[in-house]
């Protein structure tokens, strides 16, 4: 057997180590599209200001995609009825959601491992990306994700209240966070 690329070209998993992602708990997840196409729709304000470029409400103006993810996301305790719904936003290029996964019976510890999986945060947010991509097949939409997806676990009160305030504020934010200066003052 040749060492050679012996744990060289591996990419370090981003999940927290030693962890049952199908335990209880609130999990922090984005899922962003391929190369950060603006598939879902635009960000658009209900309210522009000339002066305040950051003033009024930024809301999605959802594409057929876009409303797609909005319908499937609100699924997910369908598919899987041991999972809430916390708060999320979809975004012209990602999705930030708050899951809660209640599992009243579940008694046993099982760290993250490699292989199959089921019933955890993986095969939630598996089913969703593959419902959306199902869709855009089927449809003939230009569409992708990105492999992968980043998710915190929620470790308390404080956490979870900034992540809530990160994705109510994300939005309003577009505008501010983008390289493109000309969106600063997009009405």
């Amino acid at each position: 057997m040749d060492d050679r690329y012996r744990n060289k070209y591996r990419i370090s998993s981003a999940r927290l180590d030693g962890w049952d992602y199908g335990s209880n708990g609130m999990y922090y997840v984005t899922i962003c599209t391929k190369d950060r196409g603006r598939y879902f729709g635009d960000i658009e304000r209900d309210t522009p200001s000339l002066s305040i470029p950051d003033a009024g409400i930024a809301f999605l103006q959802a594409t057929e995609i876009g409303k797609v993810a909005l319908n499937n996301w609100l699924g997910i305790p369908v598919f899987h009825p041991y999972v809430e719904l916390d708060d999320f936003i979809i975004m012209p290029d990602h999705i930030h959601g708050i899951l809660c996964i209640e599992k009243p019976d579940k008694t046993t510890w099982e760290k993250n491992k490699f292989g199959s999986q089921s019933k955890n945060l993986a095969s939630i947010l598996r089913g969703y990306k593959s419902s959306i991509t199902k869709h855009s097949e089927t449809n003939d939409i230009e569409f992708c994700w990105q492999p992968r997806y980043y998710d915190r676990v929620i470790r308390d009160q404080k956490e979870y209240q900034n992540i809530k305030n990160y994705i109510r504020d994300n939005p309003d934010q577009w505008f501010l966070n983008k390289n493109d200066f000309d969106n600063l003052f997009k009405p």
